[in-house]
């Protein structure tokens, strides 16, 4: 993991730091954020993930890059009274994107969110992104790939 400062703020007694962090995993995968830093406390304002990440590392990607990026500005983190021991930096072969089961089960779970995204109104495409970690391309080909197998309706018959 990597991490650089990017500006910083000074307020009075305090300051907002605002970072550079990037981490790069064995698979190829890569997460670039910027994150800021104040009063203690870690926040993300962007990402950028290749391939995409999954809502579950998403929401733990803060406490993956928290102690590299106190340690980058000599801070210390504010205790929040932990009882597991606190979260811990991510394996070098862990993967960015969630385990997907290929063949028919994929492709029938790639139906049952397309599916549950069009009942809430939502969109299916980025259901279905979200739901297994890939490009938007990779989860197109995903959906054509239920309809083919008979899970969707076709795309003509679908209004």
């Amino acid at each position: 993991m990597s991490v650089w400062p990017a500006w910083e703020v000074r307020e009075g007694d305090g300051a907002t730091s605002w970072f550079q962090v990037r981490l790069a995993f064995a698979d190829g995968a890569r997460v670039d954020a910027l994150a800021v830093v104040c009063a203690g406390r870690v926040s993300i304002e962007d990402v950028r993930a290749q391939p995409a990440l999954s809502l579950h590392d998403l929401t733990v990607l803060a406490d993956w890059i928290e102690e590299p990026l106190f340690e980058a500005c000599g801070a210390a983190a504010e205790p929040e009274g932990e009882a597991g021991g606190g979260a811990q930096e991510p394996a070098v072969s862990r993967r960015a994107r969630p385990a997907w089961p290929r063949g028919v089960e994929g492709r029938w779970l790639v139906a049952q969110e397309y599916r549950a995204a069009q009942e809430e109104g939502l969109d299916p495409v980025l259901a279905v992104m979200c739901a297994t970690g890939h490009s938007r391309r990779k989860s197109l080909r995903l959906i054509s790939q239920a309809r083919d197998e008979g899970f969707l309706t076709p795309s003509h018959a679908r209004r």
